[in-house]
């Protein structure tokens, strides 16, 4: 009875380990991969897309980091980012759905840019990430050259490109 209880767990843990490419582990992102296409939708519950010709991604992956990025970029204006080839991305899906709609949304929506909103938690797991930073990726034709985490808006600035105050 021993002998058959150790096959069938050889044979599950073999149709097990063919499985795990289907549920959605990929490799990290770093320098050389290609940046995956996003179906994401932006705070005006819009498509969300990357256009070709995108040269940085920002992504924000907590509060902190919004907190940094969202001022610094609404006082660059409307246009700035899609005049820059940078796209904005934001992790909004650890939030609970009803502080979503009730608080987040809104608030967004006053924003003077497009933000891609990262709502599902397996999609928001595959992009690099540190607590408290801002994440650029530098692109050049969607793979990814160099992955920057910057803390605080002088060095966010200098990622951007925006001459200092």
């Amino acid at each position: 009875m021993l002998a058959i209880d150790a096959r069938r767990m050889r044979r599950m843990l073999h149709v097990a380990m063919l499985l795990v490419p289907l549920w959605g582990a990929t490799a990290p992102l770093e320098p050389g991969a290609v940046l995956p296409r996003l179906s994401l939708s932006d705070q005006h519950d819009k498509l969300w897309t990357r256009a070709p010709g995108t040269r940085q991604v920002l992504f924000a992956a907590d509060k902190a980091a919004s907190d940094l990025a969202n001022p610094l970029l609404a006082a660059q204006g409307p246009g700035f980012l899609s005049r820059g080839g940078i796209v904005y991305l934001a992790d909004i899906s650890a939030m609970p759905a009803m502080v979503t709609r009730v608080f987040a949304l809104p608030k967004l929506r006053e924003l003077p840019f497009e933000i891609g909103l990262v709502r599902e938690t397996a999609v928001a797991a595959d992009l690099p990430r540190q607590p408290g930073k801002v994440t650029v990726l530098d692109l050049d034709h969607g793979v990814i050259t160099q992955i920057r985490y910057v803390a605080d808006a002088k060095a966010l600035r200098l990622a951007l490109g925006i001459a200092a105050e």
